[in-house]
């Protein structure tokens, strides 16, 4: 099994999380100070430079006004999956 950073799910992945950044009209110089980091570790994280575990997925969504639910969502949809709740 290849690395999931060298997959097409990660690469899915990192565009929801940009859109999402979009969605919430900001720059990545503005999250970075909502998180108060730097423009770089942004950057970094969505183009997959760096790994963003599920703690710092958690900030990074709620200094863009969403959830980590929500966002589960917007990915599943995007990876073409359906949940299997009931």
């Amino acid at each position: 099994m290849k690395k999931s950073i060298y997959s097409k799910h990660n690469d899915i992945f990192l565009q929801e999380l940009k859109k999402a950044r979009a969605d919430a009209g900001l720059s990545q110089i503005d999250l970075a100070k909502k998180l108060k980091s730097t423009q770089s570790i942004v950057s970094k994280g969505e183009r997959g430079e760096r790994r963003i575990d599920v703690i710092e997925l958690r900030h990074w969504l709620i200094a863009l006004g969403t959830t980590l639910p929500e966002f589960a969502e917007h990915l599943e949809s995007a990876l073409g999956t359906r949940s299997r709740r009931g």
